[in-house]
C-alpha cells in the first residue's frame, strides 16, 4: 500500500478529495499533518508520496522526484499566507517577525520578498500558530500567518496586511508554487503511476462537484461555504509551463538567502497531458 501525506488544510481537499471520500481504496494509505510534519515524514521515508513545501525538493535533490502537473499555486493573491505587520512593511529594517513552525516554504518565499527584494533584515522567531496566537501583541513586530488560520483572521484596525501571493506576483510577474507532489526516488515507479492517474482522476473529480464539497468541508475548516469555493477557485492546481517558471524563479532566488542551487525538475513518471484545473 502506498502512503500518501495530505495537508491538512483546506487547499489540499481540490485534489485529494475523492481519495479522501474512499480511505484506503485502491492501495492508498493517506497519512495527514500540517506541512512541516509531512516534509519530516517523506524525509524520514515514512511516506511514499506527499504534496510536500516546494522548498523541500531542493532541499531533498537527491531523494525525490516530482508527480508532473500537480501542485498548490496562486497566480496573484493566495489569501491564506499573509504577513500582518503593525508598521509598514517597508519599515520593517531589522524588526522581530514571527513565523509559525508548522511551514517552511512559506518563510522562505517571505525571507525572499523581505530580503531580496526589499533589502530589510528582520529578526526571526519561530511561534506555535492558532486562531488566537497574537504575536504582536507580546512584542513582534509582524506576524506571518498561514492557512485556514490565515483565511478566518480579521487584522486588528491600524495593521499593515501583506498577501505573499500577490506580492511575489507584482514582483515577478510569476504565479506562486507552495507545494508539490513529491516521491521517493524507491517508491516502484507502477505504483507512482497508479497514484499519478488517481491523483489526476480525483482533481477532475472535484471541480465536477466543487460546490457539494464547500458544503461538506466548510464545517470541518470553520469557513463559510461561499467562502472556501471562493478560495479554492483563487488557486491554481496544475503545474503548467508558466507555473513551472514561477517554481525555478523561486528556487534560484532562496539560494540568495541560503538555500541550496536549484535543480531541474525530474520527473517521477511520464507526464499526462497537462491542462489546468
Amino acid at each position: 500500500m502506498i502512503r500518501l501525506g495530505h495537508i491538512d488544510y483546506s487547499n489540499c481537499v481540490p485534489v485529494h478529495a475523492r481519495l479522501l471520500s474512499e480511505p484506503g481504496a485502491a492501495g492508498v494509505e493517506i497519512v495527514t499533518g500540517v506541512p512541516a510534519d509531512l516534509n519530516a515524514r517523506l524525509a524520514a521515508g515514512e511516506l511514499d508520496v506527499a504534496p510536500a513545501s516546494s522548498i523541500e525538493y531542493v532541499r531533498h535533490r537527491t531523494e525525490y522526484r516530482l508527480l508532473p502537473d500537480l501542485a498548490i499555486g496562486s497566480d496573484g493573491a493566495v489569501r491564506s499566507i499573509s504577513l500582518e505587520s503593525a508598521v509598514p512593511v517597508e519599515s520593517l529594517g531589522s524588526a522581530l517577525v514571527c513565523v509559525p513552525g508548522a511551514s517552511a516554504t512559506s518563510v522562505v518565499l517571505l525571507r525572499i520578498l523581505l530580503e531580496v527584494f526589499r533589502g530589510l533584515q528582520p529578526r526571526y522567531q519561530w511561534y506555535d500558530q492558532d486562531d488566537a496566537a497574537d504575536p504582536i501583541r507580546e512584542g513582534a513586530v509582524a506576524v506571518l500567518r498561514i492557512g485556514d488560520v490565515a483565511l478566518r483572521r480579521s487584522a486588528p484596525p491600524g495593521r499593515v496586511v501583506l498577501d505573499l501571493g500577490a506580492d511575489w506576483n507584482r514582483w515577478t510577474g510569476l504565479p506562486f508554487v507552495y507545494a508539490v507532489w513529491q516521491a521517493r526516488r524507491e517508491v516502484p515507479a507502477a505504483e507512482l503511476g497508479r497514484l499519478y492517474d488517481r491523483l489526476r482522476e480525483s482533481r477532475e473529480w472535484f471541480v465536477r462537484g466543487a460546490a457539494r464539497l464547500a458544503e461538506l468541508y466548510a464545517p470541518r475548516f470553520r469557513l463559510a461555504p461561499d467562502v472556501l469555493l471562493g478560495y479554492w477557485s483563487s488557486l491554481r492546481y496544475d503545474l503548467d509551463e508558466r507555473m513551472q517558471r514561477g517554481l525555478l524563479e523561486f528556487y534560484r532566488l532562496a539560494e540568495r538567502v541560503g538555500e541550496p542551487t536549484a535543480p531541474a525538475l525530474e520527473w517521477a513518471v511520464e507526464p499526462a497531458e497537462r491542462g489546468r484545473l
